[in-house]
């Protein structure tokens, strides 16, 4: 009995210091899901607007650009997965990887070959374990994204895509990552980030899109503004994954901490069980002696 109370005592001792670890990084994720949340909030009206002022020029100014132009066959499909450089945050990682590559299947029935873009050490991890080949890997910078490495995606991506499938590079773009839709829900998006899907006007449409004159022509500003619209759409996926994951660890973590509290109340019933048992045990050893000298006399 007493080496069956020990292991209790130790397995509630080690109870409630993972439930002190669990609240400790629960309350880390809330302080900081507040700051992701305002960045995100700050940086989607710019994206929005980027991204429909540079559809509503490739469609007004009538010039083939080659960042909006489909192109006649599609080779090589980029997948861009933006995963995480820290665990512990639930089932986050692994629907976007398992997002990523239900589109890589897609596009190999389409007769497209995938090459896969990882951001975020959870993702590289992955491809490394199961030997899986990708172009190009970003880390380290997955909790509070930076715009300089919003850059260096974009850059990559967009001399990939002037390569084209041909010469080693890629005939379209897609970026998959986790969207922040509320603390408890976080879902995977995909979007085809090139070639830009333009803006059609719609007769039966009550919008009135503007009217553009082009001040060197509309190819050179094209030229100037697609590059702005890449970083701005990858950095708003950067920070939209950022905040769904802290969102995520928050969710986690509350569910490991409520875990804990169940099985400190489990292991304290048990170990007082088995204190009571003990204690019985000691009570009819008592008694049985006193029987026994007793009836000796």
């Amino acid at each position: 009995m007493g080496a069956q109370l020990r292991v209790y005592k130790q397995k509630i001792a080690s109870a409630q210091t993972t439930k002190k670890i669990t609240k400790a990084m629960e309350l880390i994720a809330a302080s900081r899901i507040q700051k992701a949340m305002a960045r995100v909030r700050t940086s989607a009206p710019f994206a929005r607007a980027v991204t429909r002022a540079v559809s509503a020029v490739a469609t007004h100014s009538n010039v083939e650009h080659p960042l909006t132009t489909e192109r006649e066959t599609i080779r090589r499909s980029a997948v861009v997965i933006f995963a995480s450089d820290r665990g512990l945050a639930g089932a986050f990682n692994s629907q976007i990887l398992r997002e990523g590559l239900q589109l890589a299947e897609l596009l190999r029935s389409q007769g497209k070959e995938p090459v896969y873009y990882l951001v975020g050490r959870k993702a590289v991890g992955y491809f490394q374990f199961r030997r899986m080949e990708s172009a190009a890997e970003w880390t380290g910078d997955t909790d509070t994204p930076h715009f300089h490495t919003a850059e260096e995606i974009a850059d990559v991506l967009l001399d990939a895509y002037d390569r084209g499938g041909d010469a080693g590079g890629v005939d379209e773009i897609n970026l998959v990552y986790n969207r922040f839709i509320s603390m408890m829900t976080q879902s995977p998006e995909t979007v085809r980030l090139l070639p830009l899907e333009v803006v059609e006007a719609d007769a039966s449409s009550t919008q009135v899109y503007p009217l553009y004159e082009f001040e060197p022509e509309a190819g050179v500003v094209l030229d100037a503004l697609l590059p702005v619209y890449i970083q701005s759409r990858v950095f708003n996926a950067l920070l939209q994954s950022s905040a769904a994951k802290h969102a995520a660890t928050q969710k986690a973590m509350k569910s490991a901490s409520d875990n804990a509290d169940k099985l400190i109340t489990d292991y304290t019933r048990l170990r007082n069980n088995a204190r009571q048992a003990e204690i019985t045990q000691q009570i009819a050893e008592i008694v049985g002696g006193a029987d026994a000298l007793a009836s000796s006399k």
